[in-house]
């Protein structure tokens, strides 16, 4: 399968977490990002967000449906995640929108095929991780496709 990691865009302060919206500079970011994902996925992929308001007004430059998983959470772990992503269907492509710190876990977790907790890569606002995901016995493989900046797409 083909798995998107796209963290949220830049966002308001907020004492409220999940009812953080995106900022003007957010909204730019966004609009980047999806402008690139939108030339490059193919015509069928389903869209996740948690249920943050960054990572749906994030997941809405996609034009597309979204599914709101509360998996996807701040506070998600990412071996919950590496179940989630288990169940899934093997041809699908999928862009899970979220946050850090599990974001940033997951992708080392995928690349590593391992879990640790002191791995863990930094992924800046509204950048996406493009992972092809293969699973052999119940363990997987993992490549990289693709990995960018909002600030690159410009």
């Amino acid at each position: 399968m083909d798995l998107i990691l796209w963290r949220h865009a830049e966002a308001e302060n907020n004492s409220d977490d999940l009812a953080r919206k995106l900022t003007n500079k957010g909204q730019q970011q966004a609009k980047l990002s999806a402008q690139w994902l939108q030339q490059h996925l193919p015509d069928h992929y389903q869209v996740y967000c948690s249920e943050a308001v960054r990572t749906q007004q994030t997941a809405s430059y996609l034009k597309q449906p979204v599914s709101i998983n509360k998996l996807l959470n701040p506070d998600s772990h990412p071996l919950t995640l590496a179940t989630f992503l288990q169940q899934q269907p093997p041809s699908t492509t999928q862009v899970w929108i979220g946050h850090q710190p599990w974001i940033g876990h997951f992708c080392a977790y995928l690349l590593n095929g391992s879990w640790s907790p002191q791995q863990f890569w930094s992924v800046k606002k509204s950048a996406f991780w493009w992972f092809d995901v293969r699973f052999y016995q119940q363990r997987h493989q993992t490549r990289l496709k693709v990995a960018l900046l909002p600030s690159v797409l410009k």
